[in-house]
């Protein structure tokens, strides 16, 4: 407890300390003092201008977490406690680091706002700063791709199924095959970052797109062995040849279509020389037996990607018979890092089966 108040504390300290550097650089302004509140009050800090004779206050709120869940909390008792002063004050939330989507926030509450990175927006009167920077602290990003890790992700597929749809956490563990502790971690931060919220029925996607979007953002290419072939069929006799090949059930070998394969049956975008199917060990030797594929170093038209990762298979469509694809939303992802041409595909496969935008 005591750790947590002295640390409490330090991020005070360091936001008195922000506050004070910003506002000394505004020429209209006369910053008389930047101090902590008196314990007991709803706000943390406050800010004591004058401009050209008038005097007007801040009153900020430090947390330690930008997340939207505890930004919008926070920004609720600042807008009171603004409401205090006569004439009222302006309020301004403090943050280490604040998302795109807690900026947002704090527009839409009318909050000024100031994390360490350098975002910041704060207007009153005549006297209008704002600055925005693309970086996210180090910590920030390892925690926005762990989310996207392999066994979130699983998670984050069975979710994005139908996003409308409440799920138990037992029942959300055993779809995604899971542990019931990685699916209550994955549910706090997605509750935190407000792209989902708990009712009645359980745990329900509030912002697919959001979500969808970060991921796109972070994505890496599942990881695996990268095997490149050529092959003399194409077009219908591939697509006779590989049929058969093709599974992803629970036993067996797996073999499932990617990518810009995967996209020609989800949603065609114009199509493309190249093969790419997802298999494991045993599903790559049984293509490369039955297809008799060539390998090679160059010219390569069939690319098989073996994965580390099997959760992938857990996720898949058959948009017609014998034709087993990776899901829309797998492969939407895996078109978004394919180039220029893929992420034209990508976009077109998301407004054909990912409507979720309101």
């Amino acid at each position: 407890m005591l750790k947590s108040a002295e640390n409490a504390r330090e991020l005070e300290c360091q936001a008195v300390e922000a506050v004070r550097t910003l506002l000394q650089d505004v020429p209209i302004i006369k910053v008389d003092k930047v101090e902590h509140a008196p314990p007991g009050l709803n706000y943390d800090l406050v800010a004591v201008l004058n401009r050209g004779g008038q005097k007007r206050v801040l009153v900020c709120e430090v947390k330690s977490s930008g997340q939207p869940r505890y930004v919008r909390a926070a920004l609720l008792q600042l807008q009171k406690a603004a409401k205090d002063f006569h004439p009222p004050a302006t309020p301004i939330f403090i943050a280490p680091y604040l998302s795109p989507a807690a900026q947002a926030l704090c527009r839409e509450f009318d909050v000024g706002f100031l994390d360490f990175v350098g975002n910041v927006r704060i207007t009153f009167d005549t006297v209008f700063v704002e600055r925005h920077v693309d970086s996210k602290p180090a910590a920030v990003q390892r925690g926005l791709k762990s989310i996207f890790k392999p066994k979130s992700a699983q998670v984050l597929r069975v979710l994005l199924r139908d996003p409308d749809q409440g799920w138990r956490v037992t029942d959300l563990a055993r779809a995604s095959d899971v542990s019931l502790g990685h699916v209550s971690n994955v549910r706090a931060e997605l509750v935190d970052r407000e792209w989902a919220e708990i009712t009645d029925d359980g745990l329900r996607l509030s912002r697919p797109d959001d979500l969808l979007d970060a991921w796109r953002d972070a994505y890496e290419l599942p990881r695996g062995k990268r095997m490149e072939f050529y092959t003399t069929l194409h077009g219908q006799s591939w697509d006779a040849a590989v049929r058969p090949m093709l599974r992803a059930t629970e036993d067996g070998p797996k073999s499932v279509l990617s990518s810009f394969s995967a996209a020609h049956w989800l949603a065609p975008y114009g199509r493309v020389p190249t093969q790419h199917i997802y298999a494991d060990t045993d599903g790559a030797a049984l293509l490369r037996d039955a297809l008799k594929l060539s390998p090679t170093g160059s010219g390569a038209n069939v690319i098989i990607t073996v994965l580390k990762d099997p959760g992938i298979f857990l996720d898949t469509v058959e948009p017609a018979t014998g034709v087993i694809c990776t899901s829309p939303v797998q492969t939407y992802l895996d078109l978004s890092i394919s180039g220029e041409r893929g992420t034209e595909a990508a976009e077109h496969l998301r407004q054909e089966l990912l409507p979720w935008r309101k």
